[in-house]
């Protein structure tokens, strides 16, 4: 699910912008194609047919055999790109049609340049029917039980198996007294049952795992070319593996692969799953490399609580700027209320939470400071999700850039983390959910 990166240069364009780089960022929920180019760009796009596809005109550009090779940049496995086809439409108006495997609702709209981009035209496909992603959940860990219980019952019939066969005495050592024969099983045992299928599901505690960046925004860089959006994605994939694990637990990630995911999308996902928690997690940079120490974050509605936490706090709500986000789409009203909807019960339990977090992370590493910091972050909002922000450390800083890439520093975070979560729940059960599960 990684980048496909295609470089053209203003040599191979005779008329026209100048092309910076042409990006695919292929995953489940949807798949983005980004064309960087030295002036802004315009775009019109219309679907069509039998087969499927979307048809995008692009002005201001003259094809190029730069262009042509975006044939070929298309991974088999795109989930919702089949190929892409390229052509002279009209003088300075170039054609792009993507062929399409599934229905999906093409969103097209351009950004401004920002930190180390220049003007991107964007191209969205998302699907039409966006799965269930709580069903999803609940049917995996069905699946989990059923295998973990058929395993029980092939060691318990290997087991059995093994009672049955007569066993042989060993030749006694000389002058030692022979072991009593065993005795054979009066009556085999019978293996336990599996859970039914369809059976009743106890409370299942939901906790939503949220890598920072991805995609078009790679977060924080480090010295030696460490990128945020890496090192939290592997810590957030190990973190879920460790939450599956304990019973009648399940982690939700919002990405799971590079693709980028606005800071509302993230929230929403969280709340269309009835997440219990939301964890956040990030390794931010500073401006200067001496910075160091994992820190712990929940949201304020009274400003920060200091002046690095305020700090923080702007640096990851610019991340949609980077990462880039349709402002036009439908939804940005709704968007601007959800991220308005915090309540002070939120915050608290949030500080629960982040104290038990904390403590355990403190146990592993150097904190940047000994409490639970506040400020705005707008990934913190949703409403009724007690919810944090972990910065794992600074990737700006040399020596935690080396340990957040080191997996054995890894394991120990997502063992932190994991206890902290435990703990939590340990002294802050879960209430029962609106609906069943």
């Amino acid at each position: 699910m990684g980048t496909l990166a295609l470089l053209l240069g203003a040599r191979d364009l005779a008329f026209g912008a100048s092309i910076i780089a042409v990006r695919v960022w292929p995953a489940a929920d949807y798949t983005r194609v980004t064309i960087e180019s030295d002036t802004a760009l315009s775009a019109k796009h219309f679907m069509a047919e039998n087969p499927s596809r979307v048809v995008i005109d692009v002005d201001g550009l003259e094809l190029s055999p730069a262009l042509r090779e975006l044939v070929g940049k298309v991974r088999s496995d795109d989930p919702f790109i089949g190929g892409v086809r390229v052509g002279q439409n009209q003088p300075r108006v170039v054609r792009l049609v993507l062929d399409l495997k599934q229905a999906t609702a093409p969103q097209v709209f351009t950004l401004a340049p920002v930190a180390a981009y220049q003007h991107r035209l964007v191209f969205d496909l998302y699907p039409t029917h966006e799965r269930d992603p709580l069903l999803a959940l609940i049917r995996e860990k069905e699946s989990a039980e059923q295998q973990a219980a058929k395993a029980v019952q092939d060691a318990l019939g290997e087991f059995i198996g093994r009672l049955d066969k007569p066993v042989l005495p060993a030749p006694a050592a000389s002058g030692a007294l022979a072991a009593p024969p065993v005795a054979a099983a009066s009556a085999p045992m019978t293996p336990a049952p599996a859970p039914e299928p369809g059976g009743k599901m106890e409370r299942l505690i939901i906790v939503a795992l949220d890598p920072g960046h991805g995609g078009e925004d790679p977060g924080a860089i480090g010295p030696s070319g460490l990128r945020e959006k890496d090192v939290v994605l592997q810590v957030a994939l190990q973190l879920r593996e460790h939450i599956n694990a304990l019973p009648g637990m399940r982690a939700m990630l919002t990405r799971d692969a590079d693709f980028f995911v606005p800071l509302h999308e993230r929230v929403r996902k969280a709340r269309r799953v009835q997440a219990d928690l939301f964890v956040s997690i990030h390794a931010d940079a500073f401006m200067t490399p001496q910075a160091r120490g994992a820190s712990v974050f929940a949201l304020s509605r009274n400003g920060a609580s200091s002046a690095t936490a305020r700090w923080m706090a702007d640096h990851e709500n610019a991340a949609d700027l980077v990462g880039g986000v349709n402002i036009k789409a439908k939804d940005a009203t709704v968007v601007r209320t959800l991220l308005d909807m915090s309540t002070t019960a939120q915050i608290k339990d949030s500080l629960k939470l982040g104290g038990e977090v904390l403590g355990q992370i403190g146990k592993v590493g150097h904190l940047h400071r000994g409490s639970v910091e506040q400020a705005g972050f707008a990934v913190l909002k949703a409403p009724d999700i007690p919810s944090i922000l972990v910065e794992t450390g600074f990737v700006s800083n040399p020596e935690e850039e080396s340990r957040l890439r080191d997996p054995r520093y890894q394991a120990q975070l997502v063992a932190a983390l994991t206890a902290g979560i435990k703990r939590y729940f340990a002294k802050n059960p879960p209430l029962a959910r609106q609906r069943a599960l």
